[in-house]
């Protein structure tokens, strides 16, 4: 078992490069342990296929220097925040037993987001009580609850409780972008049908919530996060 720092639990793979990259590889360089786990292969997107996004992610996930990546292989548009599917989440927490945890945002444009920002919120609870048994290759797995559940922010602005400076891997995150070429601007998928995430200015979008967040803290770029818990520093003199 791999215990990770950082465990990023995303619904679809993509999801963390656009929401979190740039922290991703600032505490990486940090000399941190991050992992990305995607909860589905994305297989509804309108371009590429399941086995594509799979490759993607995997390029993407050199390009960042990941620790692990794996993917729990839910139905993309139809997991429910049941049973079944916090338990398989739960599992995940437990096999990594991060300290900090990112998941989607609160709601969004795209109906998954919220539901997986709300299923893997519940399973960060659930995985710390010690009467909820879950195995791993064929071991009870010890409860663990990460110290902090924080979520990215996507399509929709919300506004954040705390934005971390990710000038420094600016470039290296929109490499990790560009990895997914199905999905964003990309000549080569000309014939293919256009999407809102596929044009050019989608990325500009990107670009310009990180330059909104950058400017909030004196940047050039950050990203924003959310908590449902308030948020604590050790000494005023460590806020920027």
């Amino acid at each position: 078992m791999i215990k990770l720092d950082i465990l990023v639990l995303a619904v679809h793979p993509d999801d963390a490069e656009l929401g979190c990259a740039g922290t991703i590889l600032k505490h990486l360089a940090l000399g941190h342990k991050v992992g990305v786990v995607d909860l589905t292969h994305g297989e509804l997107g309108t371009r590429g296929s399941a086995e594509i996004r799979d490759k993607e992610a995997a390029a993407a996930s050199q390009i960042l220097g990941l620790t692990i990546r794996e993917n729990l292989g839910m139905p993309d548009g139809f997991f429910t925040n049941t049973k079944a599917y916090q338990l398989m989440v739960v599992e995940a927490i437990r096999k990594y037993q991060p300290e900090i945890l990112i998941t989607n945002a609160y709601h969004d444009r795209h109906p998954d987001h919220g539901r997986a920002s709300q299923l893997t919120e519940d399973a960060a609870f659930l995985a710390g009580l010690r009467k909820i048994e879950t195995t791993l290759n064929g071991e009870l797995q010890q409860e663990w609850r990460p110290k902090q559940v924080l979520h990215f922010i996507q399509d929709r602005y919300i506004k954040p409780d705390i934005l971390i400076d990710i000038t420094e891997h600016w470039d290296k995150k929109i490499a990790s972008i560009y990895a997914y070429g199905s999905q964003f601007h990309n000549p080569n998928w000309e014939n293919e049908p256009q999407t809102y995430i596929s044009s050019p200015e989608f990325i500009q979008i990107v670009e310009a919530r990180a330059r909104e967040f950058g400017k909030s803290i004196g940047a050039k770029y950050a990203e924003g996060f959310t908590s449902r818990n308030l948020l604590g520093v050790d000494n005023l003199f460590r806020l920027v």
